[in-house]
């Protein structure tokens, strides 16, 4: 009998465990006749008699496996279904290890339970503080945690448990480098999200911190990142986002120091006076969670779904701004093709993941062009000088929020080693921009990338204004520069712009067409999305090419055929992408469209009064509908499973990955590509040569067909 027919209507999982001993125990099973029924069993590794193989006894039986042949720890020193007293109550752990000396002493409490690791957490958390228990762990067979309990109210994540032949300490004060990072990530070995968590810490520590919550975590994600840059490069570098046993006020001061540090390498997202406030206390809980994380990796996923969440939280769904998945991203990406030559900018950044991407995307061009391929620690290399350049001259961003501009430039000063053009500014009220200009405390900040962004206004020359000022009740003139900052020369322009919420002030909607009604009279309120679209068009030159999410409602409402009549006065239509309804959620369901125009041009987009569109709807939901991401599994693929064994990186943990070649009993996993990375299940693109092929991949068919000015080239 097959586990996967024991668990199949369960919520446990078995990804936790290897191959073989899945298939030895499998083998173990044997079926009994009871009733007319036939019911599956074993021998229990601990109490050795015969017991019913339930989902939950089958993921303990298994565990035991792992604690007894991959931990050195024998069956003896075990106990199954463990009586813990809470006063006149009695209530069962699933597994006790007894301390080698004192045998009766509990030394690691299991919980193997399929509730949510909040909820299990907590019942490991009573257990251990009623037994003295010094370690902990939980699992569902699917994700695990290993805890060290300091006193009944601090619990601190381990990176391991010790070895029948170790002491605690051998785990906690080993010097950790990069490469003990990438092969000790928590996110990969133990199925977990940065998201996961940072969920964690706000319901023990943060939520009665008395701190701002994103600034804080914002800062400790911020310095983790410079640490592990930094080891990156120099591989012998012991990481100091670490505890090596330091009391929590010599921590404090250390991470402080690495703060400093990182703020120092990438200005302009800190305040020079910005200081961690959290406690020493608080702090040491923050850095147990986090410092056995890996945040760099091909293409800064863990980092994007972090700030997402965190920005979410805190302003950006009151915008009605949500961030764009990122397969979502890489399939615009793919489509429209950034060149190293080409200018790239997003009008409304969030956490920056358009032009993060189309970098990715160039820099991987620019490495086959010299033979060298990208790996999982792509992100955080040596960059070769026309990657840099590239950075810090092509690829610029905008957004209105302030927390998404701070979360954007670091993504984007890490991707271009100390270089950014992202820019706190409103896209629709280009006319307030030369305030900016004005205002100091914005030019030092923004004041190189604003340099940058004027390079390629339509007309870069400034106009000198004379205004009036008062002071000390007497009127100056003050002479300024002012620029023209409506129209751009972009090559490509890719956007999700704010669908909520509409533009109510006359001074902004009487500066677009779209802002005036059929009969040429300005609107009293015009939305977001709709401006948006008008304005994306003056950043792009002729020739130029732009991907936008839209509502869907923009595409076949009758009320917006003049939007429709606008775009396909100014630009081409290349294609309309429907998305699939749950692609935005938890946040919204609202059902959207990407929009793919070419922006008429003599030479590159000749215009004409009829030509075909390409037009595609994505089937694969990616996301349920609770807005978790779906991921593929080896079953899904099974050919790829096979094929794919051979092109794992070197450096990359052995396990979960070195068992691709071990058919058919392990296709309920799931499918990790050549980094390790999960795959979303989506069929928008090929995910690396893994899955198969998508939209995207149509879409270049359809547009080398139509011999598109910017296709194989």
């Amino acid at each position: 009998m097959k586990l996967n027919d024991i668990l199949k209507d369960s919520n446990y999982k078995l990804t936790q465990f290897k191959p073989e001993q899945i298939t030895r125990f499998e083998e173990s099973i044997f079926i009994k006749e009871i009733k007319g029924l036939e019911i599956p069993y074993i021998i229990c590794l601990v109490r050795k008699k015969e017991i019913k193989l339930t989902p939950e006894e089958a993921v303990r039986q298994l565990y035991l496996m792992v604690l007894n042949e991959e931990y050195e720890y024998p069956y003896e020193r075990m106990e199954l279904e463990y009586a813990v007293t809470f006063g006149r109550e009695k209530k069962r752990a699933d597994i006790v290890i007894f301390d080698k000396q004192n045998t009766t002493s509990v030394n690691i409490m299991v919980e193997l339970k399929k509730p949510k690791l909040k909820d299990g957490k907590e019942q490991l958390k009573s257990y251990c503080n009623a037994t003295g228990a010094p370690i902990g762990i939980w699992s569902n067979g699917d994700s695990i945690s290993f805890y060290n309990r300091r006193d009944p109210n601090y619990f601190k994540d381990i990176p391991e448990i010790p070895k029948a032949s170790q002491k605690l300490t051998d785990v906690l004060t080993e010097r950790w480098t990069i490469d003990d990072l990438i092969a000790k990530d928590k996110l990969v070995n133990e199925r977990k999200s940065l998201k996961d968590l940072i969920l964690e810490m706000e319901d023990e520590v943060l939520a009665n911190a008395g701190v701002d919550v994103f600034e804080e975590l914002f800062q400790l994600i911020f310095t983790k990142l410079f640490d592990e840059l930094e080891s990156t490069r120099n591989k012998s570098r012991s990481l100091e986002f670490r505890n090596y046993g330091e009391t929590e006020t010599e921590l404090k001061n250390k991470i402080q120091s690495l703060f400093e540090k990182a703020k120092a390498k990438w200005e302009g997202v800190f305040a020079d006076s910005a200081k961690v406030t959290l406690t020493p206390s608080h702090l040491a809980i923050c850095i147990s969670s986090l410092e056995s994380i890996k945040l760099f990796n091909s293409n800064l996923d863990v980092v994007d779904e972090a700030f997402e969440y965190l920005i979410n939280k805190s302003s950006k769904g009151e915008k009605g701004q949500y961030f764009t998945p990122r397969y979502v991203i890489d399939m615009c990406v793919k489509m429209l093709d950034p060149k190293a030559e080409e200018t790239v900018i997003d009008t409304a950044a969030g956490s920056c993941g358009f032009p993060v991407h189309a970098i990715f995307h160039v820099w991987e061009k620019q490495l086959k062009d010299k033979g060298l391929n990208k790996s999982h620690l792509f992100t955080a290399e040596e960059k070769l000088p026309e990657q840099t350049d590239y950075v810090k001259n092509n690829v610029f961003a905008i957004d209105f929020d302030e927390k998404a501009v701070r979360v954007s430039r670091t993504l984007n000063l890490i991707a271009g080693d100390g270089q950014t053009n992202v820019l706190h500014l409103n896209t629709l009220d280009f006319e307030r921009w030369d305030d900016n200009y004005n205002d100091n405390n914005w030019l030092d900040v923004y004041g190189n990338g604003w340099k940058n962004l004027r390079k390629l206004l339509k007309d870069p020359k400034a106009k000198t204004e004379s205004i009036e000022e008062e002071r000390n009740g007497k009127i100056y003139i003050k002479e300024t520069q002012r620029y023209n900052c409506r129209d751009f020369q972009f090559d490509i322009l890719m956007a999700n712009p704010p669908f909520a919420g509409d533009i109510k002030e006359t001074r902004i909607i009487s500066k677009y067409e779209l802002g005036k009604k059929p009969t040429g009279k300005y609107q009293n309120a015009v939305g977001r999305d709709i401006l948006f679209i008008e304005r994306n068009l003056d950043f792009l030159k002729p020739g130029g090419r732009m991907a936008v999410v839209l509502p869907q409602g923009r595409f076949n409402n009758s009320s917006d055929k003049q939007i429709r009549d606008f775009i396909a006065e100014h630009a081409r239509i290349l294609a309309v992408v429907g998305l699939h309804g749950n692609v935005f959620k938890p946040h919204t369901g609202t059902k959207t469209s990407v929009l793919f125009i070419q922006k008429w041009d003599d030479k590159l987009c000749p215009k004409v009064d009829d030509y075909p569109i390409f037009f595609a709807t994505m089937q694969e939901p990616s996301k349920d509908n609770s807005g978790e991401k779906i991921f593929v599994k080896k079953k899904d693929f099974p050919s790829t499973v096979i094929a794919k064994n051979k092109i794992i990186s070197e450096g990359m943990v052995a396990e979960p990955v070195d068992h691709y070649d071990e058919l058919p009993q392990n296709l309920d996993e799931y499918l990790l590509d050549s980094h390790g990375h999960l795959i979303v299940k989506h069929d928008l693109f090929n995910h690396d040569e893994m899955t198969q092929d998508g939209i995207a991949e149509a879409f270049v068919e359809f547009a080398k067909k139509e011999k598109l000015s910017f296709v194989g080239k």
